[in-house]
């Protein structure tokens, strides 16, 4: 009897431990946008793919709008081991040390997503992925969320339109000139606070891709939106080193297929999703949309690109250079 119990005991404990060993392996993928932006999506798709491709052996575990950690939480907790998995926009690796990412915030360096592609694809792009290595972060891809336009509640048609006006920003000093650039004053803030700063008025206005002016219902506190296309707003996919240096390889090379199909999907549908929530912004009746002339466009391009020159210092200006040289921009051609 006591062999019998003893061996049912065992088989117990075998079953246990196999069914422990067959646990999948979670990556939590924490991000601060709305589901439906390609930043969401595009997480989505990657859970989707991670699970069909490793055959379950991972479990990515999506927590979108802020629901895990806010904009200034996220970068610590993926380098303590809280989340194994983020997509921060580019802006915030300044504030991390990694300041030449911040070329990504200079106003009107990049005319088209073919000139971004050139960067981003291209070894500039991998360069600066390698530089957060040190940081215990790395770096697997560039995701497009697309061109940021300002909004504010007078019309926009000039820079002077925006003189005096409080304008939230991320955390980014090339965007805190961009703002006084304009005569602006740059107001520092969580993207998950943008919505309540605009209704109570604490903040006039904001830079955004109009994906996630829609998605965040921004468009239903400022009645005017100009289509400047002045930025660009991207993400960069990242995971905690350590964890993802201890991989199994064969897992490893699985999730590097799952992201870069994820990566073409969300880039894909990035324009797809800025063009259909303009449409839905413009049947709200909620905002009034402006499509500067090439005159004013212009004119906003000569008060900003001089952004470029001030920061040179700051994110280096062979990084600007490298860019410059990439991409065939000429500051001086304005």
């Amino acid at each position: 009897m006591k062999i019998s119990k003893l061996l049912a005991g065992l088989f117990l404990g075998v079953a246990a431990f196999g069914a422990f060993a067959q646990q999948p392996i979670v990556i939590k993928f924490s991000h601060v946008v709305a589901v439906d932006t390609p930043k969401g999506k595009g997480a989505e798709y990657f859970a989707k793919k991670a699970g069909e491709l490793t055959g379950g052996k991972v479990k990515v575990e999506v927590y979108a709008n802020s629901t895990l950690y806010k904009d200034k939480e996220e970068m610590e907790a993926l380098q303590l081991g809280a989340v194994q998995m983020l997509a921060p926009s580019l802006a915030k690796f300044g504030p991390l040390g990694v300041k030449e990412f911040e070329v990504f915030d200079l106003p009107f360096i990049f005319s088209s997503y073919d000139d971004l592609r050139k960067v981003t694809n291209g070894p500039v792009g991998k360069q600066l992925l390698s530089k957060l290595e040190p940081k215990g972060i790395r770096g697997l891809a560039y995701w497009d969320n697309g061109f940021k336009s300002f909004s504010a509640n007078t019309p926009i048609k000039m820079p002077a339109d925006l003189k005096g006006k409080k304008m939230r920003i991320q955390s980014s000093k090339v965007l805190e000139e961009q703002m006084r650039a304009l005569g602006s004053l740059p107001q520092q803030m969580a993207f998950s606070e943008v919505y309540q700063a605009l209704q109570t008025g604490v903040v006039d206005g904001t830079e955004n891709p109009i994906s996630n002016l829609y998605t965040q219902k921004m468009h239903e506190v400022q009645k005017h939106l100009a289509l400047t296309d002045h930025g660009y707003l991207g993400y960069a996919v990242i995971v905690n080193k350590k964890f993802w240096d201890g991989l199994p390889a064969d897992i490893r090379g699985q999730l590097e297929k799952a992201m870069e199909e994820s990566t073409r999907y969300a880039n894909q549908i990035a324009k797809v999703e800025n063009d259909t929530s303009l449409e839905a912004v413009k049947k709200s009746g909620k905002t009034q949309v402006y499509q500067p002339t090439k005159e004013e466009r212009l004119a906003f391009k000569k008060q900003l690109v001089p952004v470029h020159q001030k920061m040179e210092s700051r994110i280096g200006k062979d990084v600007i250079q490298n860019v410059y040289k990439e991409i065939g921009f000429k500051p001086d051609s304005l």
